[in-house]
């Protein structure tokens, strides 16, 4: 089944605008250019009700949940957002509420914060709550979008623990169920900025046929059809396809010995390049990323 809801992942760190995110570099002129064409913004205007959407920011996998909502409310209103609340969901009993259901079958957007993607798989897994977000983004115009955890655990299978330094020892990176908005991916995120290209290439080599995507920061993928890849935002995304594993000893060798894997395909996407997850083509927008000052210039978006 083809969803109709579109799919936002994003590599945590997204610029706010804010005190929270990039506090060192608020004044550097190219996150104040990105804020005003960014992640967020194009969030919205892929909204069927862009500035009158009504979002629901779910915190449940921080462990300073008052703290992202509240910066989330103010960088959505200072996008001409006004219809931003903050769904506090920290128990699975919180979950089944009433009025946790009803805000679910009302917002246009529910976005997952960072923090814990383990504590969003066992909070919601097997939940009607869960279950309304997946039909809704399967039958209707309706949005999902996660950030750093909520980016990880919005496939079917994540990463959930893990030693960046030691990701191919076999053993140490653990996978477990997540969400499951899509298929056939597996997503690790804060990728470049901490290292974490081990953990991907030991997530594919167990599993070939899930297509690796390590999000940067302030990086992030919208996915429509539940195919359709477009890098967004001003950080790098990198793709790691395992269809074309020649060899690897990750089946022979013993728990806690080096993993050696051959001919691993890798890929390399920034703003407004396209993957199609079905036919596994890549393609490079050349012509966007030659604008000059292309932040400020994105016509289609506005």
């Amino acid at each position: 089944m083809v969803p109709k809801g579109k799919l936002v992942i994003i590599g945590g760190a997204v610029d706010l605008g804010s005190s929270l995110s990039y506090n060192e570099n608020i004044n550097h002129p190219h996150y104040i250019k990105f804020f005003e064409r960014g992640i967020l913004r194009r969030m919205i205007t892929e909204s069927p009700k862009k500035e009158e959407s009504v979002i629901e920011v779910i915190t449940t996998a921080s462990k300073i949940p008052e703290i992202v909502g509240a910066e989330y409310i103010k960088s959505f209103n200072q996008l001409q957002v006004g219809k931003v609340h903050v769904l506090d969901i920290r128990t699975r009993e919180d979950a089944l509420t009433e009025e946790s259901i009803e805000r679910a079958k009302n917002a246009d957007i529910v976005m997952f914060s960072g923090g814990d993607q383990l504590r969003l798989s066992s909070i919601f897994g097997g939940t009607e709550f869960l279950e309304i977000l997946k039909r809704r983004y399967e039958q209707e115009d309706f949005m999902i979008a996660g950030t750093s955890a909520g980016a990880a655990a919005a496939s079917v299978n994540m990463i959930y623990r893990g030693s960046s330094s030691e990701a191919l020892i076999k053993g140490e990176v653990q996978i477990t169920g997540g969400l499951g908005f899509i298929d056939d991916v597996i997503i690790d995120t804060h990728f470049v900025q901490r290292g974490r290209i081990g953990r991907l290439f030991y997530a594919v080599a167990s599993n070939p046929g899930m297509l690796g995507i390590g999000l940067g920061e302030d990086a992030g993928l919208l996915i429509t059809e539940g195919r359709c890849l477009e890098a967004i935002g001003s950080g790098l995304t990198i793709l790691v396809d395992g269809r074309y594993i020649s060899e690897t000893s990750i089946y022979d060798v013993e728990i806690g010995s080096p993993v050696s894997i051959d001919n691993l395909k890798v890929h390399v996407m920034s703003i407004f390049d396209k993957y199609d997850l079905h036919k596994h083509e890549l393609k490079i927008n050349k012509a966007i990323k030659v604008e000059e000052d292309v932040y400020l210039r994105i016509k289609d978006y506005d």
